[in-house]
C-alpha cells in the first residue's frame, strides 16, 4: 500500500485514482474544480480544492508524505509544468506527469518530473498493433525492441509440447503464458503442450515476432 497524490482530476485523473484504489493505495486527490472531485469520495481519503499552481496550496497539502506524487493536468501545459517543478522543490519523492507531447516531456523530465506518461498516445500505439496484425489480442511495449504479444499459436504448434518445438532456439521468443477460457497460466513448463484455440503470452523481439504474425 502506497500513500499517492493525485493534481488534476481529468478523465485520467479519475481512472488512475479508482484503479490504484482497488489496489489499496491511500489517495488524496485536488483539483481547482468541485464538480471534478465529485463521485471520487469512496476511492480516496482526502479531497480538496484548489489551484496548485499556488505553491502555499501545495505547501498545504504535505508534499514529501506521499510515496508518488501524479500530476494529471492535461489541458495546460504551462501549469502542468509549473505544478511539476514546485512539487520536485516541496519534498516530493517521486513525481510522474502526465505529458501529450515529446518536447511536453522534455521540458516536464527537466522540471522535476522523475517519469512521463503518454497515456493518449500509449493507448492508440497498442490498438494500432491489435488491429493491423491478425489474432493479436493484447500488446505490450517493454522496450524499442522487446514487447509481450498475446496471440493465437501457430497451426504447426498445436498439440506439441514446448520441448518438442524448441520455442527459443527455433523462434527466438519465449511464452510466459496461456489463457484458456479466460484462465491464464504463467511459465508453463516444457513438457506442457499447446492447445488448439488459446492465447499464448509470447516475449521477445519485435523483428522476430514479426515473423510469427505473418504465419497467423
Amino acid at each position: 500500500m502506497k500513500s499517492i497524490l493525485i493534481i488534476g482530476m481529468g478523465r485520467f485523473g479519475k481512472h488512475l485514482c479508482m484503479n490504484l484504489s482497488k489496489l489499496g493505495n491511500q489517495i488524496m486527490i485536488v483539483d481547482d474544480h468541485e464538480e471534478n472531485l465529485e463521485g471520487l469520495l469512496p476511492y480516496v481519503v482526502s479531497a480538496k480544492i484548489g489551484d496548485c499552481t499556488n505553491e502555499e496550496v501545495l505547501k498545504s497539502l504535505g508534499i514529501s508524505n506521499f510515496d508518488v506524487c501524479f500530476i494529471c493536468i492535461g489541458t495546460n501545459f504551462q501549469s502542468s509544468l509549473e505544478v511539476t517543478s514546485l512539487v520536485k522543490e516541496l519534498g516530493a519523492r517521486h513525481v510522474v506527469s502526465k505529458a501529450t507531447r515529446d518536447i511536453h516531456a522534455k521540458f516536464l523530465l527537466r522540471n522535476g518530473a522523475d517519469e512521463v506518461i503518454y497515456p493518449d498516445r500509449d493507448v492508440a500505439e497498442k490498438l494500432a498493433v491489435r488491429f493491423s496484425a491478425n489474432h493479436v489480442f493484447d500488446y505490450v511495449e517493454l522496450s524499442e525492441d522487446y514487447s509481450i504479444y498475446e496471440i493465437l499459436p501457430l497451426p504447426e504448434w498445436v498439440n506439441k509440447s514446448l520441448k518438442e518445438l524448441d520455442i527459443r532456439n527455433r523462434w527466438h521468443i519465449s511464452i510466459i503464458g496461456s489463457k484458456v477460457n479466460g484462465k491464464v497460466r504463467l511459465m508453463p513448463t516444457a513438457d506442457y503442450k499447446i492447445l488448439s484455440g488459446e492465447h499464448l503470452m509470447i516475449l521477445g523481439q519485435k523483428s522476430d515476432i514479426d515473423k510469427i504474425l505473418k504465419k497467423l
